[in-house]
């Protein structure tokens, strides 16, 4: 099981009368082109835009309570690798454009090796337009978007089996377009927004963005992910 391990720190900026938050990615080269074992589920992570560095080397909670429950979930019924989209997670106009063309990259590079292994894929905050570029849904227009520059192609499409969105700005904010999910992968979606999230529900509580590492949301992304794999 591989895992691309990053340092990470959760943080608020105000854009009018909202906020976005997230974390830094530090991934090698060669850890980012590597192919991972074939698992029999290959679950791809898009952190939240990054404003900074601090606390432990390998903190990410999101993604580090989404890999606690779905290992708890699964319980050695399934084997299941994690890979961390290498991209900038910053408020570039093309940030999120570089995650898209990584994550779809992988998921290709995973399916060319392993012909019977199914895919989640799991974005927070700006990590949810890069999830949500990559099956086609354009993010442009929302806070941390960016136009799309890569797509699951359509047949590796069956093999995709969960989204999961925390936090996506596209869901509407104050000056923003708002879009969802559509079409193939609607009913493959899962898009939580915590109560009071400013970054995707219009609320006025900056900490519901931070607070995806909590079991209300971990543990319903997991079983949403292990249902559908």
């Amino acid at each position: 099981m591989s895992r691309t391990r990053t340092a990470a720190r959760f943080a608020a900026v105000a854009t009018a009368a909202v906020m976005a938050a997230g974390t830094l990615t530090v991934t090698s080269g060669a850890v980012a082109a590597a192919v991972d074992s074939c698992a029999d589920i290959d679950v791809t992570y898009a952190m939240g835009t990054q404003f900074g560095v601090s606390g432990p080397p390998d903190s990410d909670p999101v993604y580090d309570a989404l890999v606690a429950a779905l290992d708890a979930r699964l319980a050695g019924a399934k084997t299941v690798s994690y890979y961390r989209v290498n991209y900038p997670a910053g408020l570039e106009p093309w940030s999120a454009s570089v995650g898209n063309r990584d994550l779809v990259r992988h998921i290709k590079a995973q399916a060319a090796a392993c012909p019977n292994q199914t895919f989640a894929a799991v974005g927070y905050s700006q990590g949810a337009n890069v999830v949500s570029n990559s099956v086609g849904v354009s993010s442009l227009g929302s806070l941390t978007g960016a136009p799309i520059v890569a797509v699951i192609p359509a047949n590796i499409e069956p093999r995709v089996t969960a989204l999961v969105l925390y936090g996506s700005p596209q869901r509407g904010m104050p000056l923003y377009k708002p879009t969802t999910i559509t079409g193939t992968y609607q009913a493959r979606t899962l898009d939580d927004c915590a109560t009071g999230d400013p970054a995707c529900g219009g609320g006025v509580d900056p900490a519901a963005h931070l607070s995806y590492s909590r079991p209300e949301h971990s543990v319903p992304a997991a079983d949403f992910i292990a249902a559908r794999s």
